[in-house]
């Protein structure tokens, strides 16, 4: 039985991929390098802001310790944070159908503030009881404790907890958190190097997404 489902944010609920790309190519254009394109941005999210950055500017050629990058694209995308970012296609429908059955929750590495105003601004924030970004207290995945913390303020165990995301940094953080896994494919990530592991699960889109929460609800 499912009691919580934690989901990821960027390539699992929402697509942001462009609004991303486009930050981190303004950052670099300023600091003088070349842009790089938005499938190579896509593989650099998801281990928080600064890793993304400094991935960013390691691939244009500039040095990736360069002082203030960091606060100057969360500057630069706090501007383009909603320009192109959407639900992924079924997925609210998905929440509306969750939400009586299960406690819903969210775990990302996003900075806190840009996840609230996202979550916010697309009328997301409504479907989850509680959401935590990469720079809490809690920490950055793959660091559990964020995934811990949900579960137990939902008043479930770990194993009756799933964590959906799209990499292995998801993939890791609910090995650690001893969670249940769902890999979303369809998002911005890969599985993880030594594939998924038995018991873990995977989805092409939220319509299968449905189907496997409500079998785990009981429903």
């Amino acid at each position: 039985m499912i009691d919580v489902v934690v989901f990821d944010l960027d390539g699992t609920l929402v697509d942001s991929h462009q609004d991303l790309a486009f930050a981190a190519n303004a950052l670099v254009v300023e600091l003088g390098g070349t842009g790089v394109s938005e499938a190579a941005v896509v593989k650099m999210v998801g281990e928080g802001a600064a890793v993304l950055v400094r991935r960013a500017l390691t691939a244009s050629g500039l040095d990736p310790d360069t002082p203030g990058a960091l606060d100057r694209f969360l500057t630069i995308y706090d501007t383009c944070l909603l320009d192109r970012t959407r639900p992924y296609p079924g997925m609210v429908e998905t929440l509306e159908r969750l939400q009586p059955l299960a406690r819903l929750a969210v775990l990302t590495n996003k900075p806190q503030h840009h996840t609230d105003r996202l979550l916010e601004a697309l009328d997301l924030r409504r479907y989850f009881v509680q959401a935590l970004g990469g720079d809490t207290a809690q920490g950055r995945k793959p660091d559990p404790t964020g995934l811990t913390a949900l579960i137990g303020a939902a008043g479930a165990v770990p194993a009756a907890g799933m964590l959906v995301g799209d990499s292995w940094v998801d993939a890791e953080t609910a090995r650690r958190g001893g969670t249940r896994f769902c890999f979303a494919e369809y998002g911005f990530g890969s599985v993880p190097p030594a594939g998924l592991r038995e018991g873990e699960l995977r989805i092409r889109d939220f319509e299968e997404l449905q189907a496997l929460l409500a079998a785990g609800l009981g429903v």
